[in-house]
C-alpha cells in the first residue's frame, strides 16, 4: 500500500461515510466520498487513480432495497473501470450477495462489519488489482462473463463479445 491508494465510499449515510473515511485515512488511504449512483460515477470518471470502491447497496432513491446499489455496480462493470468493488451493506444479506457477485462485485461484508474486515477487504482487493494490472501489462487481460445457461453459447459469446468490445474501445 502507498499514499497514492485511492478508495471511494457510496454510502448515504454520512455519519457511516465519515467513520469509514477516519478508519481508512488513518491507514494512509486518500478517501472520496459520494451519497448516491450519479455523485459515484461522476468521482470515478475523473479521479482515475481510485482503485476500491466500497459500496452500499441501499442508496437514494430506493434506499430501503437493493435496485440502486446493483444499478450502480452495474454501471462501474459497464464502463469497465479497473477498480474492484467491496459491498458493505445491511440489505437482504442472501439476495444482495447474489445479486453483488452476478454484476462483478470483489468483496462482500455484511453491516456492521468490523473494521478489521473492511481494512483487509480493501488490501485484498489492492493486491487482486496490481496482480490484475501485471497480467494485462503481459498481455493477458481478464473479462467476466454473465450467462444464463439456458441461453447457451449463443448467450455466452453475445457477452463477451459485447464486453471484448468495450475493452477494446477503452484501451484504443
Amino acid at each position: 500500500m502507498t499514499t497514492s491508494d485511492q478508495i471511494l465510499i457510496v454510502d448515504d449515510d454520512p455519519a457511516l461515510r465519515y467513520m469509514l473515511r477516519g478508519v481508512l485515512e488513518m491507514a494512509d488511504y486518500h478517501v472520496f466520498e459520494a451519497e448516491s449512483r450519479s455523485s459515484a460515477l461522476a468521482i470515478l470518471l475523473i479521479e482515475k487513480k481510485i482503485k476500491v470502491v466500497i459500496l452500499d447497496l441501499g442508496l437514494p432513491p430506493h434506499a430501503h432495497d437493493i435496485t440502486e446499489g446493483i444499478a450502480t455496480l452495474t454501471d462501474i462493470q459497464a464502463e469497465i473501470l479497473p477498480v474492484k468493488v467491496i459491498v458493505l451493506t445491511g440489505q437482504d444479506q442472501e439476495a444482495a450477495a447474489l445479486a453483488a457477485i452476478r454484476e462483478g462485485a470483489f468483496d462482500f461484508l455484511a453491516k456492521p462489519a468490523s473494521v478489521a474486515s473492511i481494512q483487509s477487504a480493501v488490501k485484498r482487493a489492492i493486491l487482486f488489482l496490481q496482480k490484475e494490472k501485471e497480467l494485462n501489462d503481459q498481455g493477458i487481460t481478464r473479462i467476466a462473463v454473465n450467462a444464463q445457461i439456458g441461453d447457451g453459447l449463443k448467450g455466452l459469446r453475445m457477452d463477451a463479445e459485447e464486453r471484448l468490445v468495450r475493452q477494446i474501445l477503452k484501451e484504443t
